[in-house]
């Protein structure tokens, strides 16, 4: 499985900007939990988001309550971060995550997914 992240770049404080992670390498798409991830400068890895395989619920870091949105388009097997109100202290390096296993306990644990993309730079100036 390949995560594929993009549409990052630099959006002034208040804006919006909206993530793709393109899943190829597997024709059950529906099947995987799919979360976003990130790491700002000089910091350690944090959870944001995550939309489990069942597609009925999502979870979010408090951190992003209210202004980011998960959403799956299954068809084109590719996960969408629609973030808005953005913050400076949402600058950081996005991941998507991609894994089969993940349950409820689990879903904001890095490691439990088994596949990432690249990485995509969101820079929030103020």
């Amino acid at each position: 499985v390949q995560l594929q992240a993009s549409g990052g770049g630099l959006v002034q404080a208040g804006g919006s900007l909206r993530l793709s992670c393109a899943v190829s390498g597997r024709s059950t798409f529906s099947r995987y939990s799919v979360a976003w991830f990130r790491r700002a400068p000089g910091k350690g890895r944090e959870f944001v988001v995550a939309n489990r395989r069942s597609g009925v619920s999502a979870y979010y870091a408090d951190s992003v309550k209210g202004r980011f949105t998960i959403s799956r388009d299954n068809a084109k097997n590719t996960v969408y971060l629609q973030m808005n109100n953005l913050k400076p202290e949402d600058t950081a390096v996005y991941y998507c995550a991609a894994g089969s296993r993940i349950i409820s306990s689990t879903v904001s644990g890095a490691e439990s997914y088994d596949y990432w993309g690249q990485g995509t730079l969101v820079t929030v100036s103020s």
